[in-house]
C-alpha cells in the first residue's frame, strides 16, 4: 500500500511540474528581429488610454503591444520598470490595427 501511494504521489509531482512549465516564444529566423524601445505606453509615451500599457516605440511611433503583458516583466513601477524608465528590447511581430501583435518580446537591457 505505501509502494502505490508512492507512486501515485510522484505520478502527481510529475503532472503537477509539467503542467507549470511555460514554453518560451522562439525567435522565428523568417522575421525580422527589431530593437525597439519598449515602456508604459501612458506614462512614458504619453499615449491615450486607461491604466499602464506595454508599447514599443520604433520608427519614431508608439504602438500598444498585444501578446506581452507589461506585468510579465517585473514590477512596471520600480526605478527601472516599464512605467519610470525606457527599455530596450528585441521584438517579432508586426502592426496589425494600429497595435503591435508580438510574437517575440525580449528585454535586451539589464535592469538595474
Amino acid at each position: 500500500m505505501k509502494q502505490i501511494i508512492g507512486i501515485l504521489c510522484l505520478l502527481f509531482l510529475q503532472l503537477h511540474l509539467s503542467a507549470q512549465k511555460k514554453s518560451e516564444p522562439q525567435i522565428d529566423p523568417n522575421k525580422k528581429l527589431m530593437t525597439v524601445e519598449a515602456s508604459c505606453g501612458q506614462c512614458q509615451f504619453k499615449m491615450a488610454g486607461k491604466g499602464c500599457t506595454l508599447a514599443v516605440r520604433y520608427n519614431g511611433k508608439a504602438y500598444f503591444v498585444d501578446k506581452a503583458n507589461i506585468d510579465s516583466f517585473g514590477d512596471a513601477h520600480s526605478k527601472m520598470g516599464f512605467c519610470n524608465a525606457i527599455r530596450k528590447a528585441k521584438v517579432q511581430g508586426e502592426v496589425v490595427n494600429n497595435k503591435f501583435v508580438a510574437t517575440y518580446f525580449e528585454l535586451v537591457d539589464a535592469k538595474k
